[in-house]
C-alpha cells in the first residue's frame, strides 16, 4: 500500500474512533430523555433517529476509510448491523449474501464501492451485495441510474484530474481492489450495473 495512502486510511481510523464514542454519549442521553414523563418525546424521539443514523454512518467510514490488515476479519453479523442503520429512509435498500467470516479487507473495498453506488443511484434504489465461489458483486438498479455516467470511469483510471470531495470513493475503491490484487469488472445495462470482483 502506498504510504500516502496508509497515512489517509490512518487518519480515517482515527477520525471515525474518536468521533464514535461522543456520538455514542449522545445516544445513551437521548435514551435517559425518552423515559416515561417526558413531554417532548416527538422531539427526543427526531433526535433519536438522528443520532442512530450518525453512528452507522461513523461506523461505516470506519470500515471504508480506515485500516484493514491482511489478517483482520469480521463478521457477517457486524456488516449487517452496519448497513441496517445506513439508509433509514429506506430509499436504498442494501441486501447482503455472504459467508459468515469476512476479510476486513474485502469489506472495506465493497463498503468504499457501495459510497459509489450511493452516488449513482442519486439517494434511490437498490443494491445487492453478494459473495460467491469467483468473487463478489454488487448489483445496482434505479430508474436515476446512469450505468455509462463518467464517474464510474473513475474506478479504472489513475487520472484524477478535476477530482471533487463527492467522487474521493472511486480511486480509493480502486486503491482498495489493487491492494487485494483484484480488477474491477463493470456490466452495465438498462436502469442497472453490475459491480464485480
Amino acid at each position: 500500500m502506498p504510504q500516502q495512502h496508509h497515512l489517509a486510511s490512518l487518519v480515517g481510523s482515527r477520525l471515525c474512533h474518536d468521533l464514535i464514542g461522543p456520538i455514542g454519549a449522545i445516544g445513551n442521553g437521548v435514551e435517559l430523555m425518552m423515559l416515561p414523563g417526558n413531554e417532548r418525546r416527538d422531539e427526543v424521539a427526531m433526535i433519536a433517529e438522528s443520532v442512530a443514523s450518525l453512528t452507522a454512518r461513523i461506523r461505516f467510514f470506519r470500515v471504508a476509510f480506515g485500516t484493514a490488515l491482511a489478517d483482520q476479519s469480521i463478521s457477517r453479523s457486524e456488516v449487517l448491523a452496519i448497513l441496517s442503520g445506513l439508509h433509514p429512509s429506506g430509499r436504498i435498500a442494501i441486501t447482503w449474501s455472504s459467508a459468515t467470516d469476512l476479510r476486513k479487507a474485502e469489506i472495506r473495498a465493497i463498503f468504499l464501492l457501495i459510497l459509489c453506488a450511493e452516488q449513482g443511484l442519486r439517494s434511490t434504489g437498490r443494491i445487492h451485495v453478494q459473495q460467491d465461489g469467483h468473487g463478489w458483486s454488487l448489483s445496482l438498479s434505479s430508474p436515476r441510474l446512469d450505468p455509462h455516467a463518467p464517474h464510474w470511469a473513475l474506478l479504472k483510471s489513475d487520472d484524477h484530474t478535476g477530482l471533487s470531495p463527492a467522487e474521493v470513493q472511486f480511486p480509493l475503491a480502486a486503491l482498495a481492489l489493487a491492494s487485494l490484487g483484484r480488477e474491477m469488472r463493470l456490466e452495465p445495462s438498462n436502469e442497472t450495473l453490475r459491480l464485480s470482483f
